[in-house]
């Protein structure tokens, strides 16, 4: 009953929150439905592309949600649920989906460009260069945090290799994934060069999740983790590359269907077992003030990550939403509204752990996603049973499908950046560059030289990744903040309900990258020899590169404040 009365308070107080706050959010700003958007003035059939309301929301959602909705709240369950609940619920009315519409209604005033244009134009070239670096690094822990996710997902470790029967947990998620692309590519051809309607695809592609999960569970596809590194750097290389109606659009929309699926298994199940008893809420309400990942300020509020507030989701925003958005007026539903919708499943999360909580503590699961699909799959049946372990393979499934289109995205928007960063003023794309910035600018350079050193980093252990991930990630969150308050304050816009998040995001972000480079020198420092590992070299450089970089965008966003004040 704990369960069903948490999940209960979680719908009504979002619900509210999407209602009142984004409403409000919306009237401050100025939405405007009558004015076009990019997608329809710099429209170019690759990257600026209109797209329904109903796909975008598809794509947006299943961008931003990735595992980080899931593996966050998991990992800050060692807190309690009372705390993990509250910041879930508080952290996305009020911080992450500020930020995320925020960000998605200011680039949609800016031609469809990312943050740094926006900073740019507030801040000054200077600040959008650092914000650019700054972002790039954030880009690369993504990378790298999902691809060792999907990877450990897919992962046969007993050196069979190619399609098998009677496939296990892992081999089945990946031949469904493997079929979910081809169907994205299908489902994208039918609807944009043969003029199918969406109804009539989406019945279409539905139909094909459903056979790809038969094939799947019949038929898996079996490679080493290493094998699948590789094979995901391909794929994602190649997916950032082609036009967005090919894959990212299809792929997103259709695996938003297999997102709303699973929270609607998750939330049939916590009815279920209210009713029935068969399974145990055992999370406690509250654990202590500090725990095994280090005090709850700034532990828990860096480790919840995407399920409150994530500064991935102003780069999705900004990088590729904005350029497909159709009109001004569905940019609450889908900024604003996804962002609440994650917090939802942030809380679901946190409820599924609660579940196997005795059992997670002990370590007999491998990593938060396969906790997440247990935990959910208890609900309705026993360890072991046909229907736990169907269940338990689909949400599965779904964790590591997230991720992959949060990979897909995460490419694109690093290349964006990449180019960005070489191209002088005036020039739109390496076509207009010369020289050395002509080659760095280039699309398939950017791409590829970002992929491999994020497959690379990927070949690290999650803990090492996801610690460093989350404090980059809610660090650039609080930059995000900062760069839509500044612009707001420019054109004369309403910005005061940006400060008090801004500034708690990048106090809490700031904390936790200076309490890792302490401990790093200071594991140094006494000689551990685990401490010169290069994982542990890699994590203090780029944890205190982070902390410079924040602080003089910061001292930037300042002096602006002030002119601006100055000016009024």
């Amino acid at each position: 009953m704990t369960a069903l009365l948490i999940i209960l308070a979680a719908i009504v107080l979002l619900f509210i929150g999407y209602v009142a706050y984004g409403s409000y959010l919306a009237k401050q700003w100025g939405i405007d439905p009558s004015r076009k958007t990019p997608a329809q003035t710099n429209a170019d059939g690759v990257d600026y592309v209109a797209a329904k309301p109903a796909v975008l929301m598809g794509h947006h959602f299943s961008s931003i949600a990735g595992a980080g909705p899931i593996n966050g709240p998991i990992q800050a369950a060692v807190f309690g649920w009372v705390p993990v609940f509250l910041w879930c619920v508080i952290g996305g009315i009020f911080f992450g989906g500020l930020q995320d519409f925020g960000s998605l209604f200011a680039s949609a005033r800016h031609e469809g460009k990312s943050v740094g244009e926006i900073i740019k134009d507030s801040m000054g070239k200077t600040s959008k260069k650092l914000f650019i670096i700054f972002a790039l690094l954030v880009l690369i822990l993504v990378i790298a945090s999902f691809v060792n996710v999907v990877a450990g997902t897919f992962k046969t470790d007993d050196g069979v290799f190619g399609i098998v029967r009677d496939p296990t947990g892992n081999q089945t998620t990946a031949m469904i994934s493997m079929c979910f692309i081809v169907l994205a590519v299908v489902y994208g051809f039918l609807t944009n060069r043969f003029g199918l309607g969406t109804l009539p695809a989406t019945i279409i592609g539905i139909a094909g999740i459903v056979a790809s999960v038969v094939i799947g569970l019949n038929f898996g596809f079996a490679m080493s983790s290493t094998a699948w590194i590789v094979f995901i750097g391909v794929y994602i290389a190649v997916a950032s590359l082609v036009p967005v109606w090919v894959l990212l659009q299809p792929r997103d929309y259709l695996s938003s269907f297999l997102l709303y699926a699973m929270m609607a298994v998750a939330l049939v199940g916590i009815v279920v077992t209210a009713i029935t008893g068969n399974a145990t809420f055992e999370l406690p309400a509250f654990t202590g003030w500090k725990t095994s990942i280090g005090p709850m300020f700034p532990a828990l509020f860096i480790t919840v990550a995407c399920g409150a507030c994530s500064g991935f989701h102003a780069l999705i925003a900004t990088g590729t939403t904005s350029k497909q958005l159709d009109n001004e007026k569905h940019a609450k539903a889908i900024g604003y509204g996804s962002m609440l919708i994650e917090s939802g499943l942030g809380v679901i999360s946190l409820i599924a752990v609660g579940m196997v909580y005795s059992r997670y503590k002990a370590g007999d699961f491998g990593s938060p996603s396969v906790a997440f699909g247990a935990g959910i799959a208890l609900m309705f049946g026993k360890e072991g049973t046909s229907v736990y372990n169907v269940i338990n393979a689909l949400l599965t499934l779904a964790v590591s499908v997230f991720a992959l289109t949060s990979l897909d995205s995460a490419t694109r928007l690093s290349r964006f950046m990449f180019s960005e960063l070489f191209l002088a003023e005036g020039e739109k794309s390496y076509k207009d560059a010369s020289g050395v910035r002509k080659v760095l600018s280039h699309p398939l350079f950017a791409t590829l030289l970002l992929v491999v050193i994020g497959c690379v980093l990927g070949g690290l252990s999650l803990k090492q990744i996801w610690a460093l991930f989350g404090s980059a990630n809610q660090l650039l969150a609080g930059i995000a903040l900062l760069a839509v308050a500044a612009w707001l304050g420019q054109v004369g816009k309403n910005n005061k309900m940006f400060f008090i998040p801004t500034v708690f995001m990048l106090s809490a972000t700031l904390t936790q990258l200076v309490i890792t480079v302490i401990t790093k020198i200071s594991a140094m420092v006494a000689g551990n020899e685990d401490a010169f590992h290069w994982g542990n070299w890699f994590q203090l450089v780029f944890a205190a590169s982070m902390a410079v970089l924040a602080v003089i965008l910061v001292i930037e966003g300042i002096k602006t404040f002030v002119a601006q004040a100055k000016r009024k």
